[in-house]
């Protein structure tokens, strides 16, 4: 390696070698400059020793901070014992049950390594229970990158979302606007005999930080009841974020089946679909599919119960809630100093930056096509340079680790990277 060249330009280069385009998740390239060393807490370290406050969080799994020393501890425990027995556990059942009890509204569960593939157990599951074939989904919701339901959405046209993916494959999902109630009352009436499965973030957390209006999810479930469609969330992002029965529990409403992964695990790798007992009953006599060699194994359910030990305090929560809400304060105390015109919106622990000089918050997706992506891409830039990781799509995440100080710190280098932010 020449002495001029940092650690960093030489490991991107050797990633650019080995990994195709230097990652191992296109999702990544959207932030692929930073060859991480090591994370802990709140911050993260680049292999030239660079300190990051992270807001990035792995996309959002690290809920408890990076390397919780409890749940640490309690996984490497757990790798003691062995990993996967092709038969169930103690741990499995112990999990099962936990993540049930904070879940009033469930009855039976499977785990699963990813939320990608528990989508596709839902909507099997779905298509086996109303003998119907479509699936009702969003634009703007993001469930998976498998062929049936990536999408790329622009100006209200679907189109496959890679390339390589078989366009027919689209066929039996119908995609409208979410939180406009007239938009999916009309869907039903025109496709209710059809639909399996209506399909949601209850947040959209994976693009603009969007709640639902007031009394939106209840329209959805009298009208899925009324119609005999299968509701399910997918509480991926949301799912023991926004609160500790997710968004479920915040918004005060009930589907029949729910994705769960990232903040479940306290970052490691693991999924769940729950629901109710009646839908899983051709998955129980293993007349209907739902397979993986490392469903449920040790590492992944000691992780799951390790969180909960943490999240049932629900002290957890009520910090996060006063953290986030210091950190929005904080960020929007600068932009408006230096009229920047990026508005911020969603959760203290969940929320998305913008440069938008519109007076009203983002309700639909349709709108947020009118937002500079490219214009914040290059802000993020300027964050990442002066310390900040975030995503160059605007979402933030806050977790447990962060702390006031934290917050602090962060808004010393957001005043400094917006001092700095040139064309941005």
């Amino acid at each position: 390696m020449n002495a001029s060249t940092t650690i960093q330009q030489d490991q991107r280069e050797r990633a650019m070698r080995a990994l195709a385009g230097g990652v191992s998740s296109n999702t990544r390239l959207l932030n692929p400059h930073l060859i991480v060393d090591r994370a802990s807490g709140s911050r993260l370290w680049d292999t030239d020793g660079t300190e990051y406050v992270d807001y990035l969080l792995g996309q959002g799994p690290n809920f408890l901070g990076y390397a919780p020393p409890r749940v640490v501890e309690k996984v490497l425990a757990a790798q003691r014992d062995g990993i996967i027995y092709a038969a169930t556990h103690y741990r499995e059942i112990e999990a099962a049950e936990r993540i049930l009890a904070v879940l009033p509204w469930a009855e039976q569960l499977r785990f699963g390594s990813s939320s990608s593939e528990m989508i596709q157990a839902a909507m099997r599951i779905a298509r086996n229970a109303t003998g119907r074939r479509n699936i009702l989904r969003f634009h703007g919701h993001y469930h998976g990158w498998f062929d049936n339901i990536q999408i790329r959405s622009d100006g209200g046209r679907v189109e496959p979302g890679s390339l390589g993916q078989l366009p027919d494959a689209l066929d039996p999902t119908l995609t409208i606007e979410w939180n406009d109630p007239e938009a999916f009352t009309a869907a039903l009436s025109e496709h209710g005999d059809t639909i399996a499965a209506v399909l949601m973030e209850p947040m959209m957390l994976n693009a603009g930080a969007i709640a639902p209006a007031d009394g939106y999810l209840q329209h959805v479930r009298d009208l899925c009841t009324r119609h005999g469609i299968v509701l399910i969330f997918d509480e991926t992002i949301s799912g023991f974020r926004v609160a500790l029965g997710g968004a479920a529990e915040r918004f005060g409403a009930t589907p029949d089946l729910a994705v769960y992964g990232k903040a479940m695990a306290a970052g490691w790798p693991c999924a769940a679909l729950a629901g109710r007992r009646d839908l899983f009953a051709d998955v129980a006599t293993g007349a209907l599919t739902h397979a993986g060699t490392f469903n449920g194994n040790t590492i992944a359910t000691a992780a799951v119960l390790a969180s909960l030990d943490e999240l049932e305090d629900r002290s957890v929560y009520r910090h996060v809630e006063s953290v986030g809400a210091a950190l929005i304060d904080g960020l929007t105390g600068v932009l408006d100093h230096h009229g920047v015109p990026i508005k911020i919106q969603g959760l203290p622990m969940a929320f998305h930056a913008r440069f938008d000089s519109g007076a009203e918050p983002i309700t639909r997706y349709a709108q947020l096509q009118t937002v500079d992506q490219e214009r914040y891409g290059r802000f993020a830039s300027q964050l990442i340079a002066h310390g900040i990781w975030v995503a160059y799509r605007g979402i933030w995440y806050v977790s447990a680790a962060h702390t006031l100080d934290d917050v602090d710190e962060t808004i010393k280098r957001f005043e400094a990277a917006v001092s700095d932010r040139g064309d941005a």
